[in-house]
Formats: structure tokens, sequence, C-alpha cells
């Protein structure tokens, strides 16, 4: 990477194991559980009928009071993004517009805003009353939804629907008027979007940036294509809380959950100006494809070897180097299996020493949302010393030679990796370097 360093200074995670970097990591470090049936909708008649939820949450005491009304045009994914990037702005110290202030930490040009995003999932009971009313002889008519059916949906109802509104919203409430970019890259994205906003704050187009990611899947149609994709536990004689068990000689498929975590990355210099506590620092990105990814149904890592190797040579680091791992792992049994290959790959020996975690078991898959809070998460190693263990994890699948753990460890990290890969093929990896002065 260049000579501007790219400093991490605050972390902002809302995951069904914990809201705020605190009690997340708390609850990881204790292993604990936090999938249970499903109770947002009713998901019944689905194979697998178990999630990771957000149980009484809501974005209204995650924003300015004026600012409030703007919640009822916020699908979940927006909510779960609004407040990640909250407490990632109150975690770093850094004053912005929602405060009220004067002034801001940054000036507005120069705070830029990069978020993951997903497919969205409209709100079905308020489409289908929309399109009940566009009926002709019990048949959809487009005709009459073009005519008259579409006036019966509220006028703002496509801006709860686009992945672009995560960093709309983040960028008003917060007065971010510097480069704002969106990402739509699966499971990879917060990697993705990681390695952009230090990529941009490298080059001096900005002096901070918030990024990372947010998704909610947990809806019906979310459970659908999941299901239909052949990726969800569905074995219903499992408790909820151990049936995701990531690289676990019993992996039988993933469970959806909902989340997100967002990071400011900030010029180093003016972090350490401003007397900022500084986490850890980016030092290497990388990002892969897997062109045979265009296969939904097929396995694939996103090409995630390349990717590690390419954030490995951006870091001028070597494998050995490398002090622990931040996995993936979907727990679906091919996906495990391929991902445990790359890490392979591009670390040689060190990817069966170095002390790795997958946090999946924890909360679920949380797709675009997973990447900033493995992140956050191997920040928190870093930051601490301390590996995280993998929850549901007792004996390796066949193949699976990662260095994991069902307790915490303690370990010497001088740098952590996280990577991540994401159906359709995208993969993405970022170095983390232990902060000294």
């Amino acid at each position: 990477m260049a000579d501007r360093r790219v400093a991490i200074t605050g972390l902002g995670v809302v995951t069904p194991a914990g809201v705020g970097i605190g009690p997340l990591w708390e609850a990881l470090l204790a292993g604990g559980q936090s999938v249970g049936e499903i109770s947002l909708f009713d998901a019944s008649k689905f194979p697998c009928r178990i999630g990771g939820e957000l149980t009484d949450f809501s974005a209204r005491g995650y924003v300015p009071k004026d600012y409030r009304k703007a919640v009822k045009v916020m699908a979940r994914d927006i909510e779960i993004a609004v407040a990640a990037a909250d407490l990632a702005f109150r975690d770093s110290s850094f004053v912005t517009r929602a405060s009220g202030a004067l002034e801001m930490t940054v000036e507005p040009g120069r705070l830029g805003c990069n978020i993951g995003a997903g497919l969205i999932c409209s709100d079905l009971d308020e489409l289908g009353s929309a399109v009940n009313t566009s009926l002709t002889d019990g048949k959809f008519d487009m005709g009459a939804w073009g005519r008259s059916g579409m006036t019966n949906l509220t006028p703002l109802w496509l801006l709860k629907y686009l992945p672009n509104m995560l960093a709309c919203h983040v960028t008003i409430i917060h007065g971010a008027e510097g480069p704002s970019n969106t990402i739509t890259g699966g499971d990879a994205s917060g990697h993705l979007t990681v390695g952009e906003a230090a990529r941009l704050i490298e080059r001096g187009g900005a002096d901070a940036v918030i990024a990372g990611g947010a998704e909610s899947k947990l809806n019906a149609m979310g459970l659908l294509r999941q299901s239909l994709l052949g990726r969800l536990r569905s074995d219903g004689a499992i408790r909820p809380g151990e049936a995701c068990r990531p690289f676990d000689a019993g992996h039988a498929g993933t469970v959806i959950g909902e989340g997100g975590g967002l990071l400011i990355l900030e010029d180093l210099r003016g972090a350490e100006a401003r007397g900022a506590r500084i986490y850890a620092e980016v030092v290497g990105f990388g990002g892969a494809c897997d062109p045979g990814g265009i296969d939904v149904k097929a396995p694939t890592t996103g090409s995630l070897d390349l990717a590690v190797g390419k954030a490995l040579d951006d870091a001028g680091i070597e494998p050995k180097d490398v002090g622990a791992i931040i996995a993936h792992g979907t727990a679906v049994a091919a996906e495990d299996n391929l991902e445990a290959a790359a890490w392979s790959k591009a670390l040689g020996q060190t990817a069966q020493t170095a002390p790795a975690a997958a946090i999946t078991g924890a909360m679920g898959s949380l797709f675009a949302g997973a990447g900033g809070v493995e992140l956050a998460v191997a920040v928190m190693a870093l930051h601490t010393q301390t590996v995280p263990p993998t929850v549901n994890f007792a004996r390796p699948a066949d193949g699976c030679h990662l260095n994991l753990s069902s307790r915490p460890r303690g370990a010497e990290i001088e740098y952590a990796v996280s990577a991540a890969f994401g159906i359709g093929g995208q993969s993405g990896a970022c170095i983390l370097r232990r902060y000294r002065k």
C-alpha cells in the first residue's frame, strides 16, 4: 500500500449475537449462540425454520430526532446500516452532523462512505395489497397495474428497496459529502468496500471513510431463495443454536442471519493528531473472481486464494507473517471444503498453524453484512491479541485443516487476514496490522 497509512478508529456492529462491538466481542469469547426459531414471519412451511434474528431492533434510537420520520421509509437492511454507522462514529469519537455540532471532526467533503448491500426484499404484504388491486378475472393485469395498481404504493416505496439507499441515509445523517459508493458483491461486499476505502484514503481522495456492509435476508423471499439453492440446514432434529457448524464434521448447511458491520477508516496522521484510539491499520487488500460463479448452484469461493495472495503482496508480507485468520465459514459442506483448500493454497503451512476462527456459528450467515462484522472481529483479535472461538466447532471436517478451536486463545499477532466470498464468484481479502506508534 502507499505511504499514506490507513488507521481503523471505530467499529459499529449490529448482529444477533450483540449490538455494539463490546457486547458482540464478549458474546463471541463466551461461545454464545443466537440462532433460534424464526419469529419475524411464518416460516412453518419452509424446510429451514431457524435463523439469527435481531430482537426488538429499530433504527429510531440511532438517528437524530429530526430524522426519525425517515425510518418509515427504511427497509430493514437500511436500518441495520444506519445503526451500525451511528455505533461506529460514536466508537471513534468522531463528531458528525448527526450530533448537531457546528463543526465536524473532518471536513464534510473529505468524509467518504462505502457500504456493501444485497438484494433488498420488498415487503410482501405491502406489495401484495397493491397487486391485488390489479387483478382481472383473477389474474394479474399489467395494464391495470400501470393505470391504477401501482398508485396504491406509497410514492416513496421504491426508495426503501434500492441497495444504494444504505449509503444515502448514512451520508445524509452524518454529513458525509465525500466520495460515496455501493458495492453489491454478496458476502465479499464488506471486504471489497473496506479495501476500496483504504485505497481512497491512500491516494488522498478522502481523509476518512465509513465502510463495511449490512443485509437482512431473513424474510420469506430470502429464505425461499437460499432453500432453492440447497444451502440451508434443514435437519429439525438438531437444536437451533447448534445447527450452523462452520468447518465442523457435522456441517450440513448454513442458516440465515441478519446484521452488518461498519468501520471508520482514517488517515493515520489525522487520527493520531486528534488523539483517536487506533485499533489497527489496513495494510493490504486483494479482490478476485471466478467466472464459474455464474452457475449459482455450483460451489465456488470466488478464487479466494488469489484474493488473499493479492492482499499479501499488497501488504508486502509473506504467509509466515500472518498471525491470525478470520475465515468466512458458511457451514455449507462443499463451500467449507473449498474455502479450506483456498486458504491452504494461499498460505501454505500457515493455514494449518495460525489460529483461525469463523463467526457464522454464533449468528448465521449475514451475507453482505458478513464482511464488515468479520473485519471488526479481526480488528479486535489484533487489538486484544486474542482469537475468539468458533462456535459449534468440535471436530474438523475431512479436508478442513484450519487451526480452529472451540475456546478463545491468546496469541502474538502482528498481522491478521480476513477474507470472504459470495455466490456469484466474487471474493475479497484484507490484511490488518497491529498498531504501533
